[in-house]
């Protein structure tokens, strides 16, 4: 728990860099793949100290997600090749991976989404979605519109409210995105179920 706060404070410090840009576009990318912490402990102190730039900050946050969010896709890809499916072919598992990759790729869009705007980890959507073979294109969409809906929310919120609503964002924001997806789920299953 020490080193997960040393690297919030270290992570935090970056923003208040003239390489802040940069450092977010660094944290955004491998918090995609294998940083624990999410890039929001940059973008909210940067844009709280320049409104004017959120949608800068946004873009590049986004980008640099989404690429880094290529990256643990290639990782499942990669590595399950090497190593997983030789333990998984061992104990005589294999033709059941291929049963859970078939349904995670009924619905690994969706995972996708759901893993790029709640507090569910999204490197482990990303390295699943590699390892699962989930078609890159919609990967690549999926990312875009998750993360984007993620970054830019926080962005115009605080650009919107300024500090007053860092509280909210610190604490309550991921309840809220989480809850959104509940009911755009409960919509859809609404929808399909009339």
């Amino acid at each position: 728990m020490q080193m997960i706060r040393a690297t919030y404070d270290w992570t935090l410090s970056l923003a208040q860099s003239r390489h802040a840009l940069w450092a977010l576009a660094v944290v955004a990318f491998l918090e995609s793949s294998v940083f624990p912490i999410p890039p929001d402990v940059l973008m909210i102190p940067m844009v709280l100290a320049r409104p004017s730039r959120a949608l800068l900050i946004a873009t590049v946050a986004l980008a640099a997600s989404v690429a880094g969010g290529l990256l643990g896709y290639y990782i499942g890809w990669g590595l399950f090749e090497s190593v997983g499916r030789p333990v998984l072919e061992f104990y005589g598992k294999d033709a059941y991976f291929g049963t859970f990759s078939d349904r995670y790729n009924e619905w690994g869009a969706w995972a996708v989404l759901i893993a790029g705007v709640t507090p569910f980890p999204y490197k482990v959507i990303t390295i699943l979605s590699g390892t699962t073979g989930l078609s890159l294109p919609v990967f690549i969409a999926a990312s875009i519109i998750a993360r984007g809906l993620r970054f830019f929310v926080v962005a115009a919120l605080l650009w919107r409210f300024g500090a007053p609503i860092r509280d909210f964002i610190e604490r309550r924001l991921a309840l809220v995105f989480t809850l959104f997806v509940a009911i755009l789920l409960g919509g859809f299953g609404l929808v399909s179920f009339i």
